[in-house]
């Protein structure tokens, strides 16, 4: 177990480093928290103690849970080793740890007939990479080829099948879309 000033420390260098991939200066990250750009600031240099009144506001606008913040668990084995699940038509392997914010997967799909399109909280994002998958979202019907992508809100009916033989994509899901597709 690490030491509590080195939790501190990790806390402060991860809230500093999402900010900053994200693109948030301290005044745009303070209009979002309802907290000072010089507070922000102070935290992140260690000069503010880390408290739940600040903590908490900054990890929600930054989209973190206070786990993330704290975690310790090192990152010796940083390889995912998928594991094949056969539904039906559809493979999937897990191409990332389910305690993410985002879900990735490797989904090989056989032709079929089109399965009832389903709605649920969230975003879903896939890249074809082999084959032709045909995306039935609302009313509409899109083809999308290999080396296309598509991205849709999961509140509009949908569904997807393979076209003209099997069909390989990598998809993404938000945590809404990950709890609807992973735990089918």
């Amino acid at each position: 177990m690490a030491d509590s000033s080195a939790i501190e420390r990790m806390a402060r260098t991860r809230l500093r480093s999402v900010r900053t991939t994200l693109g948030y200066s301290l005044d745009e990250l303070a209009a979002r928290t309802n907290l000072s750009a010089s507070t922000i600031s102070r935290v992140e240099t260690g000069r503010r103690a880390l408290s739940l009144d600040v903590l908490v506001p900054l990890a929600e606008a930054l989209q973190l849970s206070l786990d993330a913040l704290f975690e310790t668990e090192g990152d010796d084995d940083v390889v995912i080793r998928p594991v094949q699940h056969r539904d039906g038509a559809r493979t999937t392997w897990q191409l990332s740890r389910v305690d993410g914010r985002t879900a990735a997967m490797k989904v090989r799909l056989e032709p079929e007939a089109m399965p009832a399109p389903r709605v649920h909280p969230g975003y879903d994002w896939f890249l074809v990479l082999e084959g032709r998958v045909r995306l039935q979202l609302g009313e509409r019907e899109i083809d999308v080829a290999a080396g296309e992508a598509a991205e849709f809100s999961t509140m509009t009916p949908h569904a997807m099948r393979a076209v003209d033989g099997p069909a390989e994509l990598v998809m993404l899901f938000d945590r809404d879309g990950q709890r609807a597709h992973v735990h089918r």
